[in-house]
């Protein structure tokens, strides 16, 4: 089915299981070899530090044997005390095993990333169409190739510690592991970025970060810092207008964009060259939460978006994205449309220059170990294969040094790729030697270039090896501080991200300005604010403006025509219901049989049917058991895409999950007996995306009609003001 593959109908209904098999009442006494990962997780492929496949198991680089050892595997018969002269003397200096298991956990922690620090990975396969190959002759991508990939998603601004649901751009980084070397695509949900030279990073990551007096807020643009930069260096203000969108709340990182951002050159195998933008489309369609939803997650569930990547993985329904590039000729100019292709705070409309899309990426694994894959993966835009090439994007350019210098920072020294995670799949000889954690035993005595002692190896490659190509562009120019004329438009895109919206899009941004504004301290913040924003649409200015007590005055701006693009905005299209969560309200008084008929057909069509009870545990008992999924104690409207209503308890609880999802625009059905519920709820029957059915199979099927669309939107008038 698009969007996702079908559940293996090993794997339980309800993910989140936390190990491979279920734990003992009492702590295991006979020694056993480690439990395998669960089945829906892997670790990286194990090759060797130069890109050899090594063919062992996974688990062969995983711990080993059934007895507690030393890092030198001398085994221990005790790891609860310290060696001490006595039962109460001091301490001995010579207990190695203290002074090894206290150093390592002195030193478990290394330096998180600057930004993008709290993330969510998995593994993958990505599969070439075959559509690229007259414009690239990257082997990745052509026709039926399997490329396997690792992805990391991640905010921006937050620690590793911070709530995953902020109002923040979101990071999606790719590794490809092609069979030419290791293709990183470091990407964004966001088109368009805050600067246009790469000199300014220090500066807005600066900004945006917590007050350093304070060290608050933490993981949010809601501060006067922020602020004060993004007025008075105004061509942050097409990134500002999108992350104040619903993009920068999105529902879930399966349902999230992802684009390249910068523009990229790619050759043929004629050595002709195009210019690309690249773009990532998900299948389930692009979806976000809404403004209370969000701060729900916050509190209930900060790790809500890496729980639904794994839950969704583990659950058999694998997300899925197809990559596709807009193509623009490679002239002189590197303009198109009038848009500087070069200027990474503008985007290209996709009813100008199409997406084509040349392959499709599925995730179906999770790592096995959240530190070696997740934290330690290290990307790089530098990162190329034959057929992609840069271009002078001066932001692109200044991270093609950031990255490295971050990484070897980071990781410890310059050996970083020889990490498992960072292992190209394909063969390396590099002449790079020694270095912190070298863990490649090179051979030879000749590593440098050229040699004769070891019989000339490693030799250059020609154009018929599968060189790397340099593509050879013309360079001149005098040396200068500066950048091109174009570069001076800062509202453009921002107006035609704006327009493109629908209203009620643009009712939230409006709410976004208005609340991450009222944050801030200073007056002279916001009416500068409120200026940038009379650029862009005036009413957009007025109403936040409003909001904020302050007044507008002068006349307001002619604006330039606009013309609008369908595709950024988030409404009026129908996506594939896979992978959707479905709150299940029941008790005892639910026929069960009608329930367990339900949850199996929930599941069958790849979505994750979440019982809900008024107590943990299960309904009914034996083979006719349905286990208990969530309590009312736990459930909250934020975890489920729509509900089913089954039963009616005297329960408060019940009234907020059912107020909290028809606030949310979620679809509610409900059988007979979970008619009275939705009235103690206040929830009138002829309400949108409200339906009753005699059963709950009948239930369902009424559901799955409110689905496509994501939420009830026509449900939102009920609740304008």
């Amino acid at each position: 089915m698009a969007g996702s593959a079908r559940r293996p109908k090993s794997q339980p209904v309800a993910p989140g299981a936390p190990a491979g098999a279920a734990p003992a009442a009492q702590e295991p006494t006979k020694p056993r070899l480690p439990l395998p990962p669960k089945p829906d997780q892997t670790g990286p492929a194990t090759v060797t530090p130069t890109g050899a496949s090594t063919g062992v198991p996974q688990d062969a680089v995983a711990q080993r044997g059934a007895y507690l050892t030393t890092a030198q595997g001398a085994r221990l018969g005790d790891t609860d005390h310290s060696l001490k002269a006595g039962p109460r003397g001091p301490v001995l200096l010579q207990d190695h095993h203290l002074r090894e298991k206290i150093t390592h956990f002195d030193h478990e922690r290394i330096p998180e990333r600057a930004v993008h620090a709290r993330g969510a990975a998995a593994h993958g396969v990505f599969v070439g169409n075959g559509a690229a190959k007259k414009v690239c002759c990257a082997s990745l991508f052509a026709k039926g190739k399997e490329t396997p990939v690792f992805v990391r998603f991640s905010t921006v601004l937050g620690s590793r510690g911070s709530a995953d649901t902020v109002r923040d751009t979101r990071g999606f980084a790719t590794k490809f592991y092609a069979e030419d070397g290791v293709f990183d695509l470091v990407g964004n949900n966001i088109p368009v970025f805050f600067i246009q030279d790469a000199i300014k990073f220090p500066d807005v990551v600066h900004a945006a970060k917590p007050h350093p007096d304070r060290e608050i807020p933490q993981a949010q643009s809601a501060h006067d810092t922020f602020w004060d930069f993004v007025t008075l260096h105004t061509e942050a203000t097409a990134h500002t207008l999108w992350n104040m969108s619903d993009r920068g709340i999105p529902r879930s990182y399966r349902m999230m964009e992802g684009f390249g951002v910068h523009t990229f050159r790619l050759i043929n195998d004629a050595g002709a060259s195009v210019l690309v933008k690249f773009h990532w489309k998900p299948k389930l369609g692009v979806h976000s939460l809404l403004w209370e939803e969000a701060q729900m997650a916050a509190g209930f569930d900060p790790d809500l978006h890496r729980r639904d990547l794994a839950d969704a993985i583990e659950a058999g329904a694998f997300p899925q994205w197809d990559l596709g590039i807009q193509v623009f000729p490679d002239n002189e100019e590197q303009m198109f449309e009038g848009i500087d292709l070069l200027d990474p705070t503008k985007f290209v409309p996709e009813e100008l220059a199409p997406v084509q899309i040349i392959g499709t990426m599925t995730l179906n694994a999770n790592p096995s170990n959240y530190f070696s894959e997740t934290e330690q993966v290290a990307f790089h835009p530098g990162h190329l294969v034959r057929g992609i090439d840069f271009t002078n994007d001066p932001l692109l350019q200044g991270r093609l040094f950031s990255y490295l210098d971050t990484q070897i920072s980071r990781l410890g020294g310059p050996n970083f790729a020889q990490l498992p995670i960072n292992r190209p799949h394909a063969e390396v000889n590099d002449m790079l030697r020694d270095g912190m954690h070298q863990s490649a035993v090179h051979s030879g005595v000749a590593p440098y270039h050229p040699n004769s002692l070891d019989g000339g190896c490693p030799f250059l490659a020609g154009a018929k090896d599968g060189v790397q190509i340099e593509f050879p562009e013309q360079v001149a120019g005098p040396k200068v501080r500066a950048a091109a004329a174009s570069f001076d438009d800062h509202y453009s895109s921002a107006r035609l991200f704006y327009a493109s919206l629908t209203e009620l899009e643009q009712a939230h941004v409006a709410k976004a300005y208005t609340f991450e504004l009222g944050k801030c301290y200073e007056k002279t913040i916001k009416e500068r604010a409120v200026a940038v924003l009379r650029e862009i649409d005036e009413q957009l200015a007025v109403t936040v403006a409003t909001g904020l007590g302050l007044k507008v005055s002068g006349k307001a701006k002619a604006q330039p025509d606009v013309v609008v693009s369908p595709a950024v905005s988030q409404l009026g299209q129908t996506w594939p219901v896979e992978g959707r969560n479905i709150g299940i309200f029941a008790d005892e008084s639910t026929d069960l049989a009608d329930l367990a008929a339900t949850v199996a057909t929930i599941a069958e069509q790849s979505m994750t049917p979440l019982v809900i009870g008024p107590h943990g545990g299960g309904l009914g008992s034996g083979a006719k058991e349905v286990v208990i999924s969530r309590t009312l104690d736990t459930a909250r409207s934020i975890e489920f895409d729509a509900l089913l209503i089954a039963s009616t308890v005297p329960d408060p609880r019940l009234n907020l999950l059912l107020q909290e999802a028809h606030r949310h625009l979620k679809g509610i059905a409900y059988t007979p007996g979970g008619a009275e519920a939705l009235e103690s709820a206040g929830i009138a029957e002829k309400s949108a995306g409200v339906q009753a059915a005699p059963t709950l199979a009948a239930s369902f099927s009424a559901l799955v009609a409110f689905l496509p669309e994501h939420r009830v939107w026509a449900r939102a008038a009920e609740f304008a003001r």
